[in-house]
């Protein structure tokens, strides 16, 4: 085990996955100093207080060029990504940015570049690797178990609920681009170096674009990989606004030559109604009665502690900063074809015809 380095953190975005990342990094015992920013300043100096952090600011740049600091999470919202990102870079430490890297691939082209650049360091949150059933599953497929994977699906469900929220902040963080990439990154990840070249997909529209917004209901994708393996990707966020999933609802399927395996990720096997009402992770003053348990997507407070993959994610990302561990999150590479893959799915259903994912050189 390699000395333990001290990290001096810069948080930039004090929102809601900002503050549960500070509040995670507070607690992990390498963490000696943490700086926080928003554009609201009132909201980094609310978060400020919530973890003891020694610094906040409405200036990114004055948080991120704190000499104490020696690594930087970007958590703003998806279409404010690139300027904080090249800018963390530039600071030549380690960088972990929220899914997805960007909302255009020139976008994650330049962060690609300027790693290369400047021998950079950027990891990207997608925390499904840290879920503890595809972690398994990962370890099936390494161990031989299933094979050559042959084919693949998973399906996602959510509430139009959550579907507007994300609208309604950003028109481009489309049920496709901003959750279904969880599942592109997991496929890519389980299915090793045979990335995604080939997409058909078809939607269909309804409630959602109801409301104003020009996106699909449902969607449906073939994906063909490079060795030929098939990938089915599907995902839903009309689902009605009860809906008693507080995150995900979801199932993947692998087939391989010498083995399948299935995993119900749905959340069904506990299942509580309560008059009291169970609070919504993404929406503020948005209960539901009857909740699937466990079906938050980033995790859960339990007995004064977070639980999940974010929680799990958040510390394997601290813990190689400090001693060197083998970390598992997302390359901006595998970033950059996960944004590829996801826009190439929408034009795909736009067009109703097949689209190549471009490959970078």
């Amino acid at each position: 085990m390699n000395p333990k380095k001290d990290i001096g953190l810069a948080i930039i975005g004090s929102g809601r996955i900002g503050t549960l990342r500070a509040r995670l990094a507070a607690a992990h015992p390498s963490v000696k100093y943490i700086a926080v920013s928003d554009s609201n300043l009132a909201s980094a100096e609310k978060l400020a207080k919530t973890v003891g952090a020694q610094f906040f600011s409405d200036d990114n740049l004055a948080v991120m060029n704190r000499p104490e600091v020696n690594a930087i999470i970007i958590a703003t919202a998806e279409h404010e990504h690139t300027v904080p990102v090249l800018a963390a870079l530039k600071r030549k430490v380690p960088v972990l940015v929220e899914k997805p890297i960007a909302l255009s691939v020139d976008d994650a082209d330049r962060m690609i570049a300027t790693v290369g650049e400047l021998g950079g360091d950027l990891r990207v949150g997608y925390s499904r690797r840290f879920k503890i059933r595809y972690h398994l599953a990962k370890e099936q497929i390494v161990q031989g178990r299933l094979g050559k994977i042959t084919g693949a699906c998973a399906r996602l469900y959510n509430s139009r609920s959550q579907c507007f929220a994300m609208l309604s902040r950003n028109k481009g963080a489309t049920p496709v681009v901003d959750a279904l990439t969880y599942y592109v990154d997991l496929m890519g990840w389980l299915l090793a170096d045979n990335p995604v070249v080939e997409v058909f997909a078809k939607g269909q529209k309804g409630v959602i674009a109801e409301k104003g917004y020009d996106v699909e209901d449902v969607t449906w994708a073939i994906l063909t990989c490079k060795d030929g393996a098939v990938v089915n990707l599907g995902v839903s966020y009309a689902l009605p606004e009860k809906w008693p999933s507080v995150g995900h609802s979801a199932r993947v399927e692998l087939l391989g030559t010498h083995g399948t395996l299935l995993i119900n990720d749905d959340h069904t096997d506990q299942i509580m109604q309560t008059d009291v009402g169970f609070p919504h992770v993404y929406l503020p003053g948005h209960g539901v009665e009857t909740v699937f348990l466990e079906s938050s997507t980033p995790g859960d407070w339990a007995m004064g502690d977070f639980l999940g993959p974010i929680a799990d994610e958040t510390r394997a990302w601290l813990d190689y900063l400090s001693t060197g561990r083998k970390c598992n999150l997302a390359t901006p590479l595998d970033a950059r074809h996960n944004l590829a893959v996801t826009l190439a799915i929408e034009e795909s259903a736009r067009l109703g015809r097949t689209v190549q994912v471009p490959q970078r050189a």
